[in-house]
């Protein structure tokens, strides 16, 4: 099969797709509206990402030449449009939600979103004090100046841009809106009517308090938002300069190219003209947007209405057998735990360090982070492992895109504290979410582990949807030692027979095991594969996938993001399915399930199906041997494949159809999952 010739999606517009995902569950009206307002909010801040990182890179390809995109596959500028004309569908699609359906069932729930020209006298009165009191020290008005150059704006802040009127000439000016303030205000209550106004608002209310010292007889006020290019200059490095290096570039990332303009759609054309014109900007980075920028500080939109306006919350359940009153390492050392978030407490992994931090016979602790929480619980048990002496080994990754200041400032931190702190090896991130906790036992070392598809962060824990093994068994231990061992050497472990680590094992192992099923599915034995991830957008695996299909391997796939994998088309696809699950929590396991002629392998991963987890960083994939466990595991990915309600298709036509199953009893995997582990004993 050549690879060249295979029907691909491309990543770009396949990313869009999923971002209208979750546009859908904003549109949903089964949805409580504050979290349709969240959702819109998520949406918003995706397409804020997928403009710094993705469209940047884009733009960067697209000076190629004509002979560097034969080897790409496809031009770069006509992808720039393609993703130009969906965004602005979905960009009207977004405002025509909030505008014209959100706002008036807020109304509906006698809440109102108030603006500038809504206030009454008493009102008025109140965001005028406000204003004065906790708002105007913090505004630096920008006179702009036809002799100066125009100033830096700051990426993804939120500016108006003014203009100042009177008979004789226009006065131009920029007004950064604060993002140390909440972005909403609560107006006080009357008739048990419930009134929020927004930062923005209060601020064109009281534009007058700010340019009075100006002969005018009309202002005008827009909202503007820039996204500039995200992307890094780094050397691949690794080394005492690296920090330095990484600090400079954070640096100059604040001043990246500029790749989108969003711009009041109310704007007259000649201040548009004249934003063009004075930030040197190219018609293709224009988007037309609503009054109101940088959506996603909507996600704390302050509910003032009935608690049902938003998901009840569901406490995270117990795991069987696991006790916060007594030693975890006690009970890991009898069976294989699983702990399922955030059906279930993220505490034990914090638990678990903690009582390795002031065990008397642990000896040594390795761990390595890629993204960690404020104020992380995880880095204050490291410390204090490290103050009660004993041998802490924390192999942060810098280059977490996004997080890479907060990962320097731990860095620095731990090693302040006598942490031994790692760097990885040059030219590839560490991506895997693995510890291991060496104990002396009866005079000899006795090695615990967890293993993770999802970061150590007990933030994100509460919304990512991840599992993490917890074990002692001796496969999986000892070759975690090599692990370690060898990325304290900078070097990558070799000759591993039941962990599956990147960039080493992980193309050969993948390969050896859809092989393996097509060998099966030509000798008239069952195969299949389950295979959940995040994105699929490998071509060589995706090739490999067409392959199985056609040989008769049954291929069903839960996919929550990019999928450049075409299911279902004639000579190459017709026995692959692929669901994809948006919902309230954010699917972010990676899950393989492979059929081996009746006696099932399942391997849970810290890797998707994309080139850069398979070829360019260092991911551990670690097996289930536990049969309790895999039976576990192998429930709740029945219950996401007979979701009907929240997974949808991902088809040919990309329409994101919801997908129907032949039960017709309403099934949402979040909720059944949750429901069966807490009743499954």
């Amino acid at each position: 099969m050549d690879i060249k010739r295979i029907p691909l999606i491309n990543r770009e517009i396949s990313w869009l797709y999923f971002n209208d995902r979750v546009l859908q569950e904003a549109s949903d009206p089964t949805v409580p509206l504050i979290d349709r307002i969240r959702f819109l909010a998520i949406f918003s801040s995706n397409l804020d990402e997928f403009y710094r990182v993705r469209v940047a890179t884009m733009s960067r390809l697209s000076n190629l030449n004509e002979k560097a995109k034969e080897v790409l596959g496809y031009n770069p500028k006509k992808i720039l449009n393609q993703i130009k004309n969906v965004v602005v569908r979905q960009e009207r699609k977004f405002n025509n939600l909030y505008e014209n359906i959100i706002v008036k069932q807020l109304a509906e729930e006698k809440i109102f979103i108030l603006n500038d020209k809504q206030l009454n006298v008493t009102r008025g009165a109140f965001v005028k004090n406000y204003f004065r009191e906790r708002l105007l020290a913090t505004l630096v008005p920008i006179m702009l100046d036809e002799a100066q150059a125009f100033p830096e704006l700051r990426d993804r802040a939120i500016y108006f841009f003014v203009k100042l009127t009177n008979k004789k000439k226009s006065r131009y000016a920029l007004i950064e809106i604060p993002d140390t303030l909440s972005r909403f205000l609560v107006l006080p209550e009357t008739n048990n009517l419930k009134f929020i106004i927004l930062l923005d608002d209060i601020i064109r209310y009281a534009l007058e308090d700010i340019f009075f010292i100006f002969d005018h007889d009309t202002i005008e006020a827009y909202s503007i938002q820039l996204t500039r290019d995200a992307e890094l200059d780094l050397d691949k490095e690794v080394s005492e300069k690296f920090i330095d290096a990484l600090s400079k570039s954070l640096q100059k990332r604040k001043k990246g190219k500029p790749m989108r303009l969003l711009y009041d759609t109310e704007m007259p054309l000649e201040m548009v003209t004249y934003l063009v014109t004075r930030m040197g900007l190219h018609a293709e980075s224009l988007i037309p947007g609503n009054r109101y920028q940088n959506f996603k500080n909507f996600i704390s939109f302050p509910n003032v209405g009935r608690p049902e306006l938003e998901y009840a919350p569901y406490p995270p359940l117990p795991v069987d057998g696991l006790s916060f009153g007594k030693s975890l390492m006690g009970m890991i050392a009898q069976k294989d735990y699983l702990v399922s978030t955030p059906y279930q407490s993220f505490d034990y992994i914090i638990h678990f360090l903690r009582e390795a931090a002031i065990d008397p016979k642990v000896k040594e602790i390795s761990i390595s982070l890629y993204r960690v929480a404020n104020n992380s619980r995880i880095i204050h048990a490291l410390i204090n492992a490290a103050k009660n002496g004993k041998k802490v080994n924390c192999l942060m990754e810098l280059r977490a895109r996004f997080d890479e200041q907060n990962n320097i400032t731990y860095s620095s931190r731990l090693e302040e504290e006598g942490v031994n702190v790692l760097y990885g090896i040059a030219g590839y991130k560490v991506h895997s979410k693995i510890c291991l906790v060496t104990r002396t036992e009866k005079g000899k070392p006795v090695n615990y582990a967890f293993l993770s598809t999802g970061n150590f962060n007990e933030s994100t824990a509460k919304i990512y949807a991840d599992h993490t093994l917890f074990t002692a068994n001796k496969k999986i231990t000892d070759e975690l030692v090599e692990v370690f061992k060898a990325l304290k050497l900078n070097q990558f472990a070799k000759g591993l027979k039941h962990l599956i680590v990147s960039p080493i094992d992980s193309r050969p192992a993948i390969y050896k095991l859809i092989d393996n099923e097509i060998k099966n599915a030509k000798a008239g034995k069952p195969a299949y594969m389950i295979l959940k991830m995040n994105s699929l957008a490998d071509e060589q695996v995706i090739t490999k996938l067409y392959q199985a299909s056609n040989a008769g391997v049954k291929i069903k796939m839960i996919i929550r993001g990019m999928c450049c994998l075409v299911p279902g088309m004639k000579g190459y696809s017709e026995n692959i399915e692929v669901i994809s699950i948006v919902d309230k929590y954010l699917e972010h396991a990676r899950v393989h399930i492979y059929c081996n002629g009746g006696n099932e392998l399942i391997y849970l991963t810290s890797a998707d199906f994309m080139t850069r987890n398979i070829d360019n960083r260092v991911e551990v994939g670690f097996p289930i041997y536990d049969e309790e466990l895999r039976k576990e595991v192998r429930e709740m990915i029945n219950i996401q494949l007979e979701d009907n309600t929240k997974a949808r298709e991902i088809n040919s036509q990309n329409n994101n159809k919801y997908h129907k199953t032949r039960n017709d009893i309403p099934c949402r995997a979040q909720i059944d999952i949750y429901n069966y582990l807490k009743y499954k004993n």
